[in-house]
């Protein structure tokens, strides 16, 4: 009997074969690609970090001396000192618990090309990463002080990263690091005075693809995708790390193993306990462009 042209179909589809297989052969690669690597702000930059033996209950009350409130006075002859002191205030620092649960079924496991479980936990930590670097964003920079605040319309120009860096002499403070999104990293290298090779610097602008310092300034590119939403591409921080902001860590990244017998599920929880919040609001100068 002559195949038709539908059975002939029918002898192509996996149904009819061993599982898996196709007529054609193919090389599947054997290596997990992993996604790109997001470019971070990191606790490093913190003014301090305060671990779990320093969080002794569910939270801390970092003290804070106030400046510029112990006046010194002329004082005329014969006339009373006038009594001052220092002011103090308080900032309660609460980590919060962030976590992740990858789960993978046994069959999963017993069949899978890789240790699936190894590269969750892998990934997890990795979003762990970022996920700190989202809070400190969140509940440390973005409390820079209004009065220090610089808005541009467009592009941001010398003029702003100037103000930026007043903002912060004003009150005694040293602008010794600026954070941008990708879109004002891009701003700066469209500006000439960095990139025409008789006014640069260093060559790092030509040979790395970005710019190493502004005015005294580390310039740290982080990506978008580690702050609370997109539009931080259009952002930058000019901070003092010594008094910008501080990170509170309960309960390091943590692992523990899962298993789930009822639906039979193996995978691990991975938790942390984290807070950051700012020091000194007015260590910071946050740059928002359009």
């Amino acid at each position: 009997m002559m195949n038709t042209g539908y059975e002939i179909r029918e002898l192509l589809t996996r149904s009819q074969g061993t599982e898996g297989s196709l007529l054609i052969q193919k090389k599947i690669y054997d290596t997990l690609i992993d996604p790109v690597l997001r470019k971070r702000i990191t606790r490093a930059h913190a003014a301090f970090v305060i671990g779990p033996e320093g969080i002794p209950g569910s939270s801390v009350d970092v003290d804070l001396a106030t400046p510029l409130t112990m006046k010194v006075s002329r004082i005329a002859e014969g006339a009373a000192v006038p009594m001052k002191v220092m002011e103090y205030t308080s900032i309660n620092l609460k980590p919060a618990k962030y976590g992740v649960r990858p789960m993978v079924t046994k069959e999963m496991q017993e069949d899978g090309k890789w240790d699936l479980i190894a590269h969750n936990i892998k990934m997890a930590g990795l979003e762990m990463a970022y996920n700190e670097d989202k809070v400190i964003i969140n509940d440390g920079l973005d409390n820079a002080s209004s009065d220090n605040a610089v808005s541009v319309t467009g592009a941001i120009g010398i003029a702003n990263i100037n103000t930026a860096i007043k903002n912060l002499r004003n009150n005694d403070y040293a602008a010794k690091v600026m954070f941008c999104g990708p879109k004002v990293m891009m701003d700066l290298m469209n500006i000439d005075t960095f990139v025409e090779a008789n006014k640069l610097g260093t060559r790092e602008m030509f040979t790395n693809g970005l710019i190493g310092q502004i005015a005294g300034m580390d310039v740290i590119v982080f990506s978008p995708n580690v702050a609370p939403s997109s539009t931080y591409t259009n952002y930058a921080y000019v901070i003092d790390p010594e008094h910008a902001f501080m990170v509170g860590e309960k309960r390091p990244i943590t692992i523990e193993k899962y298993d789930d017998v009822t639906h039979d599920l193996s995978g691990v929880v991975v938790t942390q306990r984290f807070a950051a919040s700012y020091v000194r609001a007015l260590a910071m100068s946050k740059i928002t462009t359009t």
